[in-house]
């Protein structure tokens, strides 16, 4: 199973690609092994098959492996020479792979056992409860030493040379199946199905709405189309989604499913704590925002209220939300598509309609396109109205949904959406975008609202917030919000994935037989 989510991020693939992987290996039917590549970056070290080592020169080499997946690996200038140049061969080892077919021996095996505490650290601790960790440090890995974005361009520059995409293969001999969390720059081997744990087609079909559009686009599309033609199998993780994928490749259809997501087992209804509140909103709090590889003429976002003392700060927060504070919650990557503008606009709207004490707290982290985002955000920072949190371990986060008077989810374009369906496990009220995948994942347990328009946001959270009949209604949407993430708990979903792969087990047995035959 494809590791590389798990080192880039927090939230959304990342999780379900740690939540997926900690739910297949308890699975005693199959033997799972996890392929750590990094997105940009060269892997290094691993223990190449057909080569004979001693043992320390294997801990050495899987070492060199942890060091690589942290960051520069070289100890001085001539050892960054030579990654230069080794890298250079790599690329062209890479393009003759896919040019010609030739499987490339890319992968190396790497044993948990010397490194547990950074394959738990590093991959899995985010995500999953410490009562898993024995449960996934029980898998070995193997290491794809190649990025997988050189990948991706090797299979665009086939596109332009040769009018077709063409790919890497990787050898995977050994493996039945490859279960991939995106779209895969890879063949494999002949003896593997490849699997596509397929999240959205938003690259394709909303590409306005993500970051380095080129190549996110063509990457994701080429990609998608050569594992349809390689006969891939796809789990969707909703069925908007795999309508999405047959609305580009119907051709997909007898060869794809929905799987839902499911849901940490971080989030549940727990005893209230307001008192906590406080102390988290304080600690998670973002600072000074500089962006990335910013200029000197740069703007510098001040995210955070200014104070004379720390008295004063001390003073303002501990009034802020003290128990029976009344706050909104967003939690999501800030991006265009989440639609954070128009929950600011709309919530304005409603503080000077009705609710002049509710605040708005946005969980997560700055994105891209995030200017606008900002520009809006900032004045609102410094009126002492809007708190802006990131890093916000699970713990804390199940608390901040608890005790939200109602988590928004405004976005105009969702795969999944685990925001809403973690705030319906801790027992608090949804708001959501009427767009299809909501209704679908929230079903009659949420409140909906028009995306695209202000005052249908406003409406909405009025409703729920300040009607005379609001108390009961948030009542209701408590009630079916705890049935209806019951859906997405690991004991639903799990039998679904073994069901999915027992059937892709004997699809390529089959097959195997009747080239043998």
């Amino acid at each position: 199973m494809e590791l590389r989510p798990a080192l880039d991020g927090h939230y959304g693939i990342p999780q379900e690609t740690r939540l997926l992987f900690g739910a297949i290996a308890k699975l005693q039917q199959f033997e799972l092994s996890g392929l750590l590549q990094m997105s940009t970056r060269m892997a290094r070290g691993g223990v190449e098959s057909g080569k004979h080592y001693t043992l320390a020169e294997q801990v050495h080499r899987y070492s060199r492996t942890v060091i690589s997946l942290k960051g520069n690996s070289a100890a001085d200038w001539k050892q960054s020479v030579g990654e230069f140049l080794e890298e250079q061969l790599e690329r062209w080892l890479l393009r003759l792979s896919a040019w010609l077919g030739i499987p490339r021996r890319t992968l190396s095996r790497f044993e948990t056992k010397y490194f547990e505490d950074f394959i738990w650290q590093a991959v899995f601790a985010r995500s999953l409860p410490s009562d898993e960790r024995n449960n996934v440090l029980r898998c070995n890995h193997q290491v794809c030493q190649a990025p997988w974005r050189w990948m991706h361009l090797i299979g665009l520059e086939g596109q332009l040379l040769f009018r077709r995409p063409t790919y890497p293969r990787l050898n995977l001999s050994g493996h039945d199946i490859f279960i991939t969390q995106t779209p895969y720059p890879g063949r494999v081997s002949k003896g593997t199905s490849l699997v596509v744990h397929y999240h959205d087609a938003i690259p394709i079909l909303m590409p306005h709405t993500i970051s380095d559009r080129a190549f996110h686009q063509a990457s994701h599309f080429y990609a998608l189309g050569a594992n349809v033609r390689n006969q891939a199998w796809f789990a969707c993780v909703s069925e908007t989604t795999r309508r999405d994928l047959l609305r580009v490749y119907p051709e997909a259809e007898p060869r794809s499913i929905t799987i839902h997501n499911m849901v940490s087992p971080h989030y549940f209804p727990s005893a209230p704590a307001p008192e906590r509140l406080v102390g988290i909103v304080q600690r998670h709090m973002y600072g000074p925002f500089r962006p990335p590889k910013a200029k000197a003429a740069d703007r510098t976002y001040e995210l955070v209220r200014r104070f004379g003392n720390e008295d004063e700060k001390t003073a303002f927060y501990q009034r802020a939300f003290a128990p029976g504070c009344r706050y909104l919650l967003m939690v999501s990557t800030l991006e265009p598509r989440k639609n954070h503008v128009r929950l600011l606009e709309a919530w304005v709207g409603l503080r000077d309609r009705v609710a002049q004490d509710v605040k708005l707290v946005f969980v997560g982290h700055i994105g891209w396109d995030f200017k606008t985002i900002l520009d809006a955000c900032l004045p609102l920072v410094g009126q002492g109205g809007l708190f802006m949190l990131h890093d916000v371990p699970a713990d804390e986060l199940r608390l901040l949904y608890q005790h939200a008077l109602v988590t928004v989810c405004p976005s105009v374009g969702e795969g999944f959406d685990f925001s809403g369906v973690e705030a319906m496990r801790c027992g608090g009220v949804v708001a959501a975008s009427d767009i299809p995948v909501h209704a679908e994942v929230f079903g009659d347990a949420a409140a909906y609202f028009d995306p695209y328009d202000t005052a249908s946001v406003v409406d909405c959270l009025h409703g729920l917030i300040a009607a005379e009949d609001s108390q009961s209604r948030c009542a209701a949407l408590r009630a079916k919000g705890l049935k209806q993430s019951m859906r997405y708990l690991p004991d639903r979903i799990v039998p679904q994935w073994m069901d999915f792969l027992h059937k892709v087990a004997a699809w390529r047995k089959r097959r195997t037989s009747e080239t043998v035959a």
